[in-house]
């Protein structure tokens, strides 16, 4: 197995993207503590890695908070006796044209998202020293030619890149790996998209030369968990779209 008596942190793990990762991770021989704000749900993704033969740890946690984040980290390192991968995947989304936007909505994507990003790499720096990998989730809205009503969404996601890209600059040195994916996959809210917007959807997914969106275990988790093995171990800083071809990454 790739991860084999690791230990892995998974924010936003109830549901969807970060379920799937939790999934994959576990599945590969981590053991995962999965955060988010609702325990239900925390406990149904463990009770799946558990009757899989895996171990999990659900943790509640608001990434908005410094105190829950540090709290968090605390209670992962303290069951599971260390941590050697951190992926930031939980983040509220701010959608609308910047009239739509309030300052409200986009300090809370900023909080969850960038901001909650940071603390957590430097809460976690500590312990992923010398074989670590942190994975964070960026969107390529960020890379759409028109911006319209995704605008402050995609500048909380590229500050994201950033600071992962600086993260693999100046922790690259101390055995720390730290790279962004940018995934399109079926998560709980692209679902109710597709339900409920069926025309506009059709044409996202015909602008997916892959004709498909992607599965949030399969095509997602697993990707991440290859990317967290030995066999990336020279992987660092980068972007990669998960997305079946969609986006240009520059």
């Amino acid at each position: 197995m790739l991860l084999q008596n690791k230990v892995a942190l998974v924010t936003g793990a109830g549901q969807g993207v970060g379920q799937g990762i939790a999934l994959a991770l576990a599945g590969e021989g981590a053991k995962v503590a999965v955060t988010g704000r609702t325990l239900s749900k925390l406990e149904n993704t463990c009770k799946l890695i558990e009757e899989r033969g895996g171990q999990a740890l659900a943790v509640e946690c608001e990434v908005k908070s410094a105190e829950s984040l540090s709290a968090c980290v605390e209670t992962v390192v303290g069951h599971f006796g260390g941590l050697q991968v951190l992926v930031n995947n939980a983040q509220e989304v701010p959608l609308g044209t910047l009239h739509q936007v309030s300052d409200e909505a986009f300090t809370a994507g900023f909080e969850s998202g960038p901001l909650a990003t940071l603390r957590m790499m430097k809460l976690c720096y500590p312990h992923l020293k010398g074989d670590g990998v942190i994975i964070n989730l960026a969107s390529s809205a960020g890379k759409r030619w028109d911006m319209s009503g995704y605008g402050a969404y995609a500048a909380t996601k590229e500050a994201i890149r950033s600071l992962t890209r600086a993260a693999a600059c100046e922790w690259g040195p101390d055995g720390i790996r730290t790279n962004v994916i940018m995934p399109h996959a079926k998560s709980p809210g692209l679902a109710w998209w597709i339900e409920n917007k069926p025309e506009e959807a059709a044409e996202f997914i015909q602008s997916i030369p892959q004709r498909r969106v992607g599965d949030c275990e399969q095509d997602i988790g697993r990707f991440v968990a290859l990317l967290c093995g030995e066999g990336s171990a020279y992987v660092n800083g980068q972007t990669i779209g998960l997305d079946g071809g969609q986006a240009l990454i520059a």
